[in-house]
């Protein structure tokens, strides 16, 4: 944070508030973005509420959890081909910017299978979990 603003006079206030703010924030320390794969379409309500899990349990691993199938059935049918396919789309997308893939359940669904297969080509890490996030090997 510089000591100046736009005009450059000195502005030592908002410098002395920023400083502080990041000082405070500072021991978060860096948190890796990790996609979240579970089943969604089917028992929707309960597979919502198990992402919804999944997503505190990759927060407490310190990561930062992308899980597009709690964002894009808010306003996108799910039971509308082409809304799902391009809610699948910007999922994938969302995918790219993320260092890890973390695989929930016993099940693997046709639209995880897509993230999963794309993940595969991004040469990205894929991390396999029980529903009860208990990490698995594959």
């Amino acid at each position: 944070m510089s000591k100046y603003n736009l005009e450059h006079y000195p502005d030592p206030t908002a410098h002395r508030a920023v400083s502080r703010i990041m000082r405070e924030i500072s021991h978060i320390g860096f948190r890796r973005m990790v996609f979240i794969c579970s089943p969604y379409k089917g028992d929707m309500v309960r597979n919502a509420e198990r992402a919804r899990g999944y997503c505190r349990f990759a927060i407490s691993q310190n990561c930062i959890p992308v899980a597009p199938h709690l964002l894009f059935p808010q306003f996108m049918d799910e039971y509308d081909d082409e809304q799902r396919n391009l809610g699948i789309f910007f999922g994938l997308v969302l995918q790219s910017k993320c260092k890890e893939v973390w695989v929930f359940g016993s099940k693997i669904t046709p639209g995880m299978a897509v993230e999963i297969e794309k993940a595969k080509k991004r040469l990205l890490p894929i991390r396999y979990f029980t529903d009860r996030c208990v990490e698995v090997r594959k």
